[in-house]
């Protein structure tokens, strides 16, 4: 890591916080992308990755893939915590402020899109407060970025030029119903939402635990 400036220090600092979430299912298999909350393997994701339900794993960034359960989901936000298993010493990931993002700001998207992992791909927030409707759910006050953001992206990292994650890769724009590639429209989580439900679910873990 040494010598590495701008956009290569960030991709150097964030990338351990990021991880594949793999889920297998009787009659089709999905993936995705999550963000390390704990370094005992508590982990983020979009629920819409695992809410096909089956076996759950999760691959970190050195390679090692894990056996991992559903701790909680939020279907109205669409986000969801995993627990990894039997792991210690991750790097968890440092989460912004909404009020510090602007439209221009340079931004990296962090995930395995088509399932490259550990990819990254760079642009700027195209706009703040976008509203989209997914089919599932209508998802309000999101980040638009230009950063492309493919299938296998969602659940990713969407973060600013310190390192901190400032939402979190949930949907794409794309050209027409046959074309499901980035257009360069792509949406995030803003991270104040994302922390509010982070404490909501850990807390809604504990009581059922």
């Amino acid at each position: 890591m040494t010598g590495r400036t701008g956009l290569a220090a960030v991709a150097a600092k964030v990338s351990p916080t990021i991880v594949t979430v793999l889920v297998d299912g009787r009659t089709e298999s999905s993936l995705g992308s999550g963000v390390v909350l704990t370094a005992d393997g508590l982990v983020l994701t979009n629920n819409h990755v695992i809410a096909s339900g089956g076996t759950v794993s999760v691959r970190l960034a050195d390679g090692r893939t894990v056996p991992a359960s559903v701790v909680a989901a939020d279907t109205t936000h669409d986000l969801a915590l995993v627990r990894a298993s039997g792991l210690s010493g991750l790097t968890p990931a440092t989460f912004g402020t909404d009020d510090s993002v602007a439209v221009g700001d340079t931004v990296l998207a962090f995930g395995a899109p088509l399932g490259l992992e550990g990819t990254v791909t760079s642009g700027i927030v195209s706009a703040l407060d976008r509203e989209v409707d997914t089919g599932s759910e209508k998802l309000t006050g999101l980040l638009q970025t230009d950063a492309a953001i493919n299938e296998g992206n969602s659940g990713g990292a969407l973060v600013d030029t310190s390192g901190n994650v400032i939402g979190i890769n949930v949907a794409i724009a794309t050209a027409s119903d046959q074309s499901t590639g980035s257009v360069g429209v792509g949406f995030a989580i803003p991270a104040g939402t994302v922390t509010q439900v982070i404490d909501r679910l850990e807390a809604q873990a504990r009581s059922a635990g």
